[in-house]
């Protein structure tokens, strides 16, 4: 249906990354959270279907342009894996654009607070916004979107992202 393979349990999920224990701190440099290795897990919920898991494994990089590339290995319960690609680069302060493989034109991010919204399209005229918030510790953060069509939410994604390992 919809031809939903969300592109949204882990994104760039921790440009929110950094933090104490008290409370939460946004890094001068987000992307480079995503250098080395993340994960996520979640649950998708579509409209009058069965919720179902989803995991992802990616491997990112900063190129020599500043732009962070990161690569990732989507497992989504039921369907076969498949591989997402991104590529984002800041535009201004708070403000960052970019692409991914699943995404119909760009893909755009912007600090709010200490949350990171991205807004991007998908095929069959699905809208997407995303809201990523850093949970305390600076190594993870939990990922809410909610996808819609003709302005009607028909899914939504609930999940969190964490750092693995870097280079």
């Amino acid at each position: 249906m919809l031809g939903l393979r969300l592109a949204l349990v882990a994104p760039l999920s921790l440009l929110a990354s950094g933090s104490t224990a008290a409370s939460v701190h946004l890094p001068t440099d987000p992307l480079r959270f995503f250098v080395g290795r993340t994960e996520s897990v979640g649950r998708v919920k579509v409209m009058f279907h069965k919720d179902y898991g989803t995991h992802s494994s990616g491997q990112g990089r900063i190129e020599p342009d500043g732009s962070l590339v990161l690569v990732q290995q989507v497992f989504d319960d039921g369907k076969p894996p498949h591989e997402r690609r991104w590529r984002v680069r800041q535009v201004g302060p708070g403000h960052y654009a970019g692409t991914m493989t699943e995404a119909v034109g760009p893909v755009t991010i912007d600090r709010l607070g200490e949350r990171y919204r991205f807004r991007f399209r998908m095929h069959g005229r699905l809208s997407v916004e995303q809201l990523l918030t850093p949970l305390p510790g600076g190594r993870s953060a939990s990922n809410v979107a909610k996808i819609r069509k003709f302005g009607m939410v028909v899914a939504t994604t609930n999940g969190i992202v964490r750092k693995v390992a870097a280079d």
